[in-house]
């Protein structure tokens, strides 16, 4: 059986951009920013489409979105037509994004009774059809602890779709890559193929990524029942935008996306409907600076939250004199 041809040996784009990184012309895919001595994140509870409304045209460089899927978690996981909710979001999510821009949905496939509830194959079928988005990467979060299954095979992933505003998207890889072992380092030193810069940074992580669930004695818990780890967050963030620009999350739910900006430099703009999310958020901001200290290198800037009366004093409402 044939594989999937690699796209990457024939994709004149790229075969463009690792020719101007050889010259050293700066290409879109590397822009980078510096980390601002202060950042500032909204923390509203209302619905997603109020918090998209208040945005500028093209003034929010990531958007990174957990949506409910209707299968009834909550209160606020249940929508009579769920495509019809979701693509009002998506537009407005489309709107907003900088040219250099990307939005990424977390999500899975569901199965049995839950069917047609609403999933991520909707959101992608939707975009594909109705937007001008491209899709980008598929990531896959794969994880070795769950639950057990005997009919059917126990599921250990969920799915990170990435879509992009434009071809012009940021994408800073050497700021997620994991470094090799010394062992493997000095091997591949020796390869006359490969540059060595390019091994001292380490490898791409592919969109495969190992990182663990919360289980319900971690100390990132904070008890929301759909919390996502740092871990996944801080490496979306990193590659996807740069330090000093403005990352949005409209189903905010723990907090984890603000905490992450926190963590790495990025403005945020967080909303959502349940009014417990600002707890949930105080809780996860509480354990700086432990949590910081062990995910990052560098010293975490000064943040400031604001509130509905303080909002406008965000950067996203000077967007065309901050960096996107």
């Amino acid at each position: 059986m044939a594989g999937i041809p690699n796209r990457s040996h024939r994709n004149p784009g790229h075969i463009a951009m690792n020719r101007m990184r050889r010259e050293g012309i700066p290409h879109s895919a590397d822009l980078t920013g510096e980390r601002p001595s202060t950042t500032y994140h909204a923390v509203l509870v209302e619905d997603c489409l109020k918090t998209l409304l208040r945005l500028p045209d093209e003034s929010v460089q990531l958007v990174v979105c957990d949506p409910p899927y209707n299968i009834g978690i909550a209160h606020w996981d249940q929508h009579t037509n769920y495509i019809d909710w979701t693509s009002n979001w998506l537009r407005e999510a489309e709107r907003v994004l900088a040219p250099t821009g990307s939005l990424v949905v977390f999500g899975g496939f569901q199965f049995q009774k839950e069917a047609g509830s609403g999933d991520l194959l909707d959101i992608m079928h939707h975009l594909r059809y109705n937007s001008k988005m491209l899709l980008v990467n598929v990531i896959v979060w794969y994880y070795q602890s769950g639950m057990s299954a005997h009919r059917f095979f126990a599921n250990r992933h969920e799915e990170i779709a990435w879509f992009a505003k434009s071809q012009k998207y940021t994408f800073n890889l050497d700021a997620v890559r994991i470094p090799f072992d010394e062992e493997t380092k000095k091997l591949y030193m020796k390869d006359k193929r490969l540059r060595p810069e390019s091994v001292q940074k380490g490898k791409n992580p592919t969109n495969v990524w190992l990182i663990p669930r919360l289980n319900a004695n971690s100390h990132e818990r904070v008890g929301h029942p759909t919390q996502k780890p740092l871990a996944l967050l801080d490496r979306l963030i990193c590659a996807l935008s740069t330090p000093g620009s403005v990352v949005l999350d409209f189903f905010a739910g723990s907090g984890t996306t603000a905490r992450a900006c926190v963590d790495n430099g990025r403005h945020s703009v967080n909303s959502d409907i349940d009014s417990a999310f600002p707890g949930y958020l105080n809780a996860i901001l509480q354990q700086c600076p432990d949590l910081a200290q062990s995910r990052i290198d560098l010293p975490v800037p000064d943040y400031r939250i604001l509130d509905e009366e303080s909002i406008y004093e965000h950067p996203v409402f000077n967007h065309s004199d901050s960096k996107r």
